[in-house]
This record gives C-alpha cells, structure tokens and sequence, in this order.
C-alpha cells in the first residue's frame, strides 16, 4: 500500500476544500436554517409530536441525511470528474499507483468533507432544538458509513458522466427525490398501509431509518436490515469501481 500516494491525493483534495471552507461552511447551515423555519416551525407548530419525539427533532436526522448524501457525491464526482475534463487524469493513472490507493484518496477525502458537513448541520441544529443522541457510537458509525457509501457512489458518476450536466443528473434527478421520498420529514408508519409497502422499497429508508434509532430509539425498519443495506451498498460500489479501472470504462476514452 503506497501510503504517500494516498495522503497526496488526499490531501490535494483536502486544500482545495480549505480554499472554498467559508462557503462550505455557510452554505449547510444556512439551508439547515431554512428548513427548521419551514418545516420545523410552519409545519411543526401544526404537528405536535411524531411516535413522541417533537418534530422539530424528528427531521434532524433526515436533515443531516439528506446534506452528508449529497456532499458525499458532489465532492466525489467533482474530484474525478475535473481531472478528466483538463486530462490530467492521465497522468494518475500512468503513475505507479494502484486503483485501490486512487480510490482512498479521492473517495476519502470526499467522505471526510461530508462528515464535516454533517458535523456542522448537527451542531446548528443544537441552535434550534433540543436533541438528546440514545446511541452516539451507532449515530457516528452510522454518519461515517453513509458518507464513505455515497462517496464510492459520487466517485463512480464522475466517472460515467461525459459533461457538467451529467455530473448533476443523479443527484438532482434520483438522490434527492428519493431522500424526501425515503421518511426523511415524516415516519413510513404515518403513510397508509399500501404507501408503507411502496416506500419499502426506496434503499434511502433503511439508511434514515437506522439514522434515527441512533438519535431517539425509534426505527421504521430493523436496525440490522439499515446496516444491511448500507453494507450492501457499498460492496456494490467497491466492486462498479474494481471493474472501472478494469476495464478502463470511460478512463481511457
């Protein structure tokens, strides 16, 4: 394992973060803010509690699902992305080192960006309610894993996409649609039973769903069935990645 190659990828990508770090940072928490005025007081002050949790908090983790998910691909995609516009992709490539280190470089350095992201949203969210976290190891391990998935995922559109607007077109398109889809604002057990077994199968449930026990016990599917998934989604994701590189799909066109 060619550890320097990792850290100067990843820490190419970590300056370019810190180059942009005060829009990084106003950005989350200003979209935070909107929706606790939006949904947490317009709506929240007409719903009092959900499954005994006020609403207020009951969207934070959903909130903080939806930020992580899509800074995960953005940064991701980006990253790999630019690369391939201006051509230096090549120069990576025909570097002695291995997809695997490429990968952990780009996709690591995208995943801890989100986590900082997440990070932030939760402590703005501190501003407006009062979150009390039951399991905070599982809340962290959770956060971390969906960053580290939707990076892999976010890697592998950079890849695929051939333009700018391509880049966008799954996350605007399929992520964030599936994420306001997946219980991010409401709980499956609110929707009437034929909706339930729809919404069962959109992924994006299990990851929200295994989010929240983390903050308040309360889970729309088994836990084990969220770390299933999430698990799964990311072997799927290591593995589209292992076949890119492979096969060179749209690297060496």
């Amino acid at each position: 394992m060619n550890l320097t190659a990792i850290f100067a990828i990843y820490r190419m990508e970590m300056l370019r973060f810190a180059r942009t770090i005060l829009q990084s940072f106003i950005a989350p928490v200003l979209s935070t803010s909107l929706y606790f005025v939006v949904f947490g007081t317009a709506i929240g002050s007409r719903i009092d509690q959900v499954e005994g949790v006020s609403y207020g908090a009951f969207i934070v983790p959903g909130l903080i699902m939806l930020s992580i998910m899509t800074q995960g691909i953005s940064n991701a995609s980006f990253a790999i992305y630019f690369p391939k516009f201006i051509g230096t992709v090549y120069e990576i490539l025909s570097a002695p080192v291995s997809f695997l280190e490429i990968t952990i470089g780009y996709v690591g350095a995208a995943a801890t960006k989100s986590l900082f992201i997440g990070a932030v949203i939760l402590a703005t969210a501190h501003l407006f309610v009062d979150i009390q976290i039951t399991h905070p190891l599982a809340m962290v391990a959770f956060m971390g894993l969906t960053c580290l998935s939707f990076a892999l995922f976010g890697f592998i559109i950079g890849i695929w996409a051939r333009n700018f607007e391509q880049l966008q077109l799954i996350p605007l398109l399929v992520v964030t649609p599936l994420v306001f889809l997946g219980g991010a604002f409401y709980s499956v057990s609110m929707l009437p039973p034929a909706w339930q077994t729809v919404t069962l199968f959109n992924p994006v449930v299990y990851l929200i769903s295994g989010f929240r026990w983390s903050f308040f016990g309360l889970a729309d599917v088994p836990v084990g069935l969220s770390l299933l998934a999430i698990a799964g989604f990311t072997l799927l994701c290591l593995g589209i990645i292992w076949w890119i590189f492979r096969t060179g799909y749209r690297l060496r066109d």
